[in-house]
């Protein structure tokens, strides 16, 4: 499906955009004068402001400016037929045969060198349930923010699991013992919410990115995206706000994790058009791999001669491009002529942190989130599998800038036999060799 612009970002099959008519990025570069306006964001760090006003205001304030955007993201449909378990109920250990995304990337190894102490990994996301067993040890409420105007903290708002899944991706501590665990559980995790409800605003985001930037993080997930988007945007207003705030955030120091998307798109050779942000300036953009036939057998081993296919193979939906993806991770695949059977299909999805919305006043309206345990697979998968592994490798290197971080998981990882490198960039994300 084609895409239709909105004030420079577009609508595609999993993203719908819509331009603000009430808030505005503006340059103020110049003689711009914000005293007439309501600034919602100040971005220090690049030449850019959010702010809130009339039109004719914005006009006569500064010389150039764009509407905000307004970006809904619609989930998967594979993620919307998967099972939740209660965390109360959960009877697992940490490194539970589930977790094969773990297993492959061999993160217990791993362990035994560094679990992130030290470092700090922002996620950029729909909000991360502070209540949550696994998440509570490594998230920093201090430094968690709210980006958007709902009024709410950091936790989720009118919204699902989404952020509160990849968070545990990176960090889950197994809630002492009886719970999954993180790439990276001993890193300082910071709660950065730019989703209210199902949308976000491109302003809130960037804001986020650099706020970031500003408190030392040393990475940054982004498990977001807009795909497809006119290439000649990247040179326009919106695209030149973005590669400003992810110049910024890497000259600081912080390490830009993206999804590559998920819509099944060559982004090599998709000519008039691009994917962002996983296609801007400093982007680690991260391709999902999963596999097919994990944990199948009767008596749930998850045995490799099981497999129809390994958990390095490229998942059905991901995008790729030799020149667009950077690395590619676990993310989770799914056969999608099994959903709905006995087969345990979803045992194939990244297994990790979720909630749920219960009923508890008996007005049957949902109104209590309850921590749990589930499955979802997507590029916003692989990509905090990648960031924990960022955290390990700077946890174990200091003195590593972000691009040094970089060129060690792209030195370590390994293109696999029998694919084409189109989907994995520099290879598969190899953690144990990176270190």
């Amino acid at each position: 499906m084609s895409g239709s612009v909105i004030g420079g970002i577009a609508a595609g099959t999993t993203v719908t955009a819509a331009a603000r008519t009430d808030r505005f990025i503006v340059s103020t570069k110049g003689k711009a004068d914000l005293s007439d306006l309501t600034v919602v964001h100040e971005m220090p760090g690049i030449n850019y402001a959010v702010v809130q006003g009339d039109e004719s205001d914005v006009k006569r304030s500064v010389k150039s400016y764009e509407a905000d955007v307004r970006i809904e993201l619609d989930s998967p449909g594979v993620n919307k037929e998967t099972p939740t378990l209660d965390a109360s109920d959960y009877e697992g250990q940490p490194g539970d045969f589930l977790q094969w995304d773990k297993d492959n990337l061999d993160i217990p190894e791993a362990h035994a060198t560094t679990e992130g102490e030290g470092t700090r990994v922002a996620v950029i996301d729909s909000g991360v349930l502070e209540t949550h067993p696994d998440l509570a040890g490594p998230l920093n409420l201090d430094l968690s923010r709210n980006f958007t105007a709902d009024g709410g903290d950091h936790n989720p708002v009118g919204s699902d699991d989404h952020g509160t899944h990849v968070a545990g991706i990176v960090a889950a501590d197994n809630g002492g013992g009886v719970g999954v665990n993180g790439t990276a559980p001993k890193t300082d995790l910071v709660d950065c919410r730019v989703f209210s409800g199902p949308t976000a605003s491109f302003g809130d985001i960037l804001a986020a990115v650099l706020y970031s930037a500003n408190i030392d993080a040393d990475v940054a997930n982004l498990s977001l995206g807009a795909y497809p988007i006119p290439r000649q945007a990247q040179g326009q207003f919106y695209g030149k706000v973005l590669n400003s705030a992810m110049t910024y955030a890497n000259k600081e120091g912080t390490l830009l994790v993206i999804a590559a998307g998920n819509d099944n798109a060559d982004l090599q050779h998709d000519k008039n058009f691009i994917s962002l942000p996983n296609e801007g300036a400093q982007a680690v953009s991260v391709a999902s791999t999963g596999p097919i036939g994990y944990g199948w057998d009767a008596d749930g081993g998850g045995e490799t001669s099981d497999l129809v296919a390994p958990p390095e193979s490229p998942a059905f939906y991901t995008n790729y491009g030799t020149n667009a993806v950077t690395i590619a991770a676990p993310g989770g695949d799914a056969d999608q002529t099994a959903i709905g059977t006995d087969v345990p299909w979803f045992n194939d999805l990244v297994f990790n942190t979720v909630f749920s919305y219960v009923d508890t006043d008996g007005d049957d309206e949902p109104d209590t989130q309850v921590p749990g345990y589930g499955w979802k697979a997507g590029t916003s998968m692989a990509a905090p599998n990648l960031a924990g592994a960022a955290a390990l490798v700077k946890s174990a290197n200091p003195d590593y800038n972000a691009n040094q971080v970089e060129a060690a998981l792209k030195k370590a990882a390994e293109v696999p036999d029998d694919y084409g490198k189109e989907y994995y960039g520099a290879g598969y994300l190899n953690v144990v060799d990176a270190l």
